[in-house]
Formats: structure tokens, C-alpha cells, sequence
């Protein structure tokens, strides 16, 4: 249990990585990774300002590679990681995809798919939250802080 949690944090970290290229570039700081059979197959960060689209979240961006990359438009044996809970959008995608795992690191109490009563994704979609919650939400604190000065 130890080992797989530290995989989802190195795993999570590399998801950073991807918000930060956001946040870098203006964008509300998301990152995602799609692994499959332990391999990273796709990485995505937020671009709905850089390419003017409010569909081009990271999760959308990566799930969108992961298919291409694969050659199928289910994603049942892989996982998603992305540093904030995804929206409805998201997750309605996600359960199209049928995806085998979802981690998130921070929660979305506003916008999160969470809140919505009933559940969104597949129901064999695999769900963990909380994974480095710690880092993924200073990341968007800081960002909104620096928006709102």
C-alpha cells in the first residue's frame, strides 16, 4: 500500500509539472498525466486562454492524446492524474472514456463533479483524492492571488 501511494505521488508530481507550465503561461494552473501499464502516455496542461476554447482543459487535452496515442477511445486500463478535481465537463468525459483510475490532488468544492449527487464517472473508474492536495492547492492560491492583485 506504501509503494503504490508513493507512485501516485511521483506520479502526481509530474502532473505538477504540467500546472506549472500553466501557471507559467497565464493559465489557471492544472496538470494532468494519463499513465497506461506504468508508462506516461500523455501530459496536458490547462490552455483554454492560449487557445481561446473553454473546452481545453488539461484533463480534455490529455484525455484526448491518451486516445490518440493508443489508437482507441476507451481508456479502461489506464489512470488519470490531475493536481484539481476535475469540473463536470471533465468527468462526463472521463466516464465516455471509461477510465480505469482517476487521482486528483486538490478538491473543487465549487466547480468538482464530486458535489454533483448521483456520480458522473464509469462505474468501474477507480477514484482516489487528497494525493499532494498540500502543493496542487498553493499552486492555484497563489495563482488567484496574483490575479486578484
Amino acid at each position: 500500500m506504501l509503494e503504490t501511494y508513493k507512485v501516485h505521488e511521483q506520479m502526481m508530481k509530474k502532473a505538477l509539472q504540467e500546472a506549472e507550465y500553466a501557471f507559467e503561461r497565464e493559465e489557471v494552473p492544472v496538470g494532468a498525466i494519463v499513465v497506461c501499464r506504468g508508462q506516461i502516455i500523455a501530459k496536458a496542461y490547462n490552455q483554454v486562454e492560449q487557445l481561446t476554447d473553454v473546452t481545453a482543459h488539461a484533463e480534455m487535452i490529455a484525455v484526448t492524446s491518451a486516445a490518440n496515442y493508443l489508437g482507441a477511445k476507451y481508456l479502461n486500463e489506464c489512470s488519470l492524474y490531475v493536481t484539481l478535481e476535475p469540473c463536470l465537463m471533465c468527468a462526463s468525459a472521463l466516464k465516455w472514456a471509461q477510465l480505469g483510475h482517476l487521482i486528483y490532488g486538490a478538491s473543487d468544492q465549487k466547480q468538482g463533479f464530486t458535489s454533483i449527487p448521483g456520480g458522473v464517472l464509469h462505474p468501474k473508474t477507480q477514484l482516489i483524492g487528497g494525493i499532494l492536495e498540500p502543493e496542487c492547492s498553493d499552486l492555484l492560491r497563489k495563482f488567484f492571488e496574483l490575479r486578484r492583485k
